[in-house]
């Protein structure tokens, strides 16, 4: 059996286009760019990650300033997912898009350092609530700062416009799987 890709009928019937010599480099950079992995490292997805991972180092460098030097990605991961009046513990983990081992470890870390703490659900006493320490909503408002201070500086360097831009843009994308997610 050939794995060979054979032209459908439409590709075999269609007439011959003379290329104009812009769309002809065009094809031809496209064709060699196939046979290379620069696709791999200029896709969206790889570039967003990249500019994911500098602003997350950023905050965690900003977070040490702060006297947080202990704060780790995971924590932010939690932190992002908790509400203010409190999450029980599913619905962290669902969030997050982990196991609820995965959140049960992480939760216990942050209480281990004060940052959270589990209490009993008012409203089915079998449950318990992970909710934010007085250590830990002062942890929160030096993340919300070391956040508006990277994005600040990451405005700087790209300009306003593209900050703006790009904001926009995130927010419509993600939205969409926002939904999906419900």
């Amino acid at each position: 059996m050939s794995l060979k890709r054979k032209p459908g009928p439409a590709a075999r019937q269609a007439p011959r286009k003379r290329l104009s010599s812009a769309e002809l480099e065009t094809k031809q950079r496209a064709a060699h760019s196939v046979g290379t992995d620069q696709w791999r490292h200029d896709n969206i997805g790889r570039l967003l990650n990249n500019a994911v991972r500098r602003f997350e180092n950023r905050v965690l460098e900003l977070m040490a300033v702060a006297g947080y030097a202990d704060a780790r990605l995971s924590h932010i991961n939690l932190t992002r997912n908790l509400d203010g009046e409190g999450t029980r513990l599913t619905e962290l983990a669902s969030r997050a898009e982990m196991t609820k081992q995965a959140m049960g470890e992480l939760v216990d870390q942050c209480a281990e350092i004060g940052l959270v703490e589990r209490i009993v659900d008012p409203a089915d006493k079998r449950a318990r609530i992970v909710k934010f320490t007085s250590l830990g909503r002062e942890w929160l408002d030096s993340f919300r700062k070391a956040v508006d201070q990277a994005e600040r500086e990451m405005r700087d360097e790209i300009g306003r416009t593209r900050h703006d831009g790009v904001r926009d843009a995130l927010k419509t994308y993600g939205s969409k799987h926002d939904t999906l997610a419900r």
